[in-house]
């Protein structure tokens, strides 16, 4: 890339340096190789990074027009969107409940789940997105479970001819996975239909692992070694790849999805 590091991190500190640069009155502050917080918003730079990876020529080109989009366009406006407009924009994320290490819980619109896992909200923009805050929620007059509502059957129609490529192991074992590469993968996890998309290949219960934002693997619940290898896998890449969520299984059955872990305040509840 021209000027622009190929490296994730690397990647995302010169985006930052780039903002300050331009924007030397803003707070920046950067939480992951794929995120900034500037003045309290969190915005994703994953498809800034694709951007530049299908140009990289173009690179710092492309960055700095980026942030000049930023700052007087889409996100912007965003945050003063109306509420029928913004309404078919609003989108699902699964987050792990350690975002609030480097955020004010009270100030991101979000939902507990299972698994030590919050649902956050986002409004999908052309060419980025925009975390929803709790102050915007409270002007849009609604609550955190009607943006759970709202986004949940947003997913549903967002993509809803959803390629899934199945995996038959030596064992006896079957793995579902689905590769969308649009931001939501791990997300269809929250998806209405996907139990009944999946239980006929996988079993009446079965498991899915979701380590990263853009990683989901369903698989049947046994036999233990093939389990177990993909356990392992799993942790691997939730160590590994960006937009980390957990290592630990969700369970998912007719009645929703549960959590596999039991010691953490989110799990306490399951979601449908």
């Amino acid at each position: 890339m021209a000027g622009m590091p190929l490296e994730p991190h690397a990647f995302a500190e010169q985006v930052v340096t780039i903002l300050r640069n331009k924007q030397p009155e803003y707070s920046v502050l950067l939480t992951s190789p794929s995120e900034l917080i500037v003045n309290g918003r969190r915005l994703d730079l994953d498809n800034l990074y694709r951007m530049v990876q299908r140009e990289p020529e173009r690179g710092i080109d492309i960055v700095e027009h980026y942030i000049e989009q930023l700052f007087e366009g889409d996100a912007l406006q965003a945050v003063d969107l109306p509420f029928e407009l913004a309404r078919e924009r609003i989108m699902p994320r699964i987050q792990p409940d350690s975002i609030f290490e480097h955020l004010n819980r009270e100030l991101v619109a979000h939902v507990p789940f299972v698994n030590n896992t919050v649902v956050v909200f986002v409004t999908d923009l052309p060419n980025m997105t925009v975390s929803i805050t709790t102050e915007q929620m409270v002007q849009w007059g609604i609550t955190p479970e009607d943006l759970e509502e709202i986004s949940r059957e947003n997913l549903d129609t967002y993509a809803p001819d959803l390629h899934v490529q199945l995996i038959q192991s030596k064992d006896g074992g079957r793995a579902a996975i689905l590769s969308n590469q649009d931001g939501y993968d791990a997300a269809r996890l929250l998806m209405s239909s996907i139990y009944k998309k999946l239980a006929p290949q996988l079993g009446r219960d079965f498991l899915v692992a979701t380590p990263s934002r853009d990683m989901f693997v369903a698989m049947t619940a046994e036999p233990k070694p093939f389990l177990e290898r993909l356990k392992s896998r799993v942790e691997q890449d939730y160590r590994r790849l960006p937009y980390p969520i957990t290592s630990s299984f969700f369970v998912v059955t007719r009645d929703g999805v549960a959590g596999t872990e039991d010691h953490s305040e989110s799990s306490e509840s399951e979601a449908a």
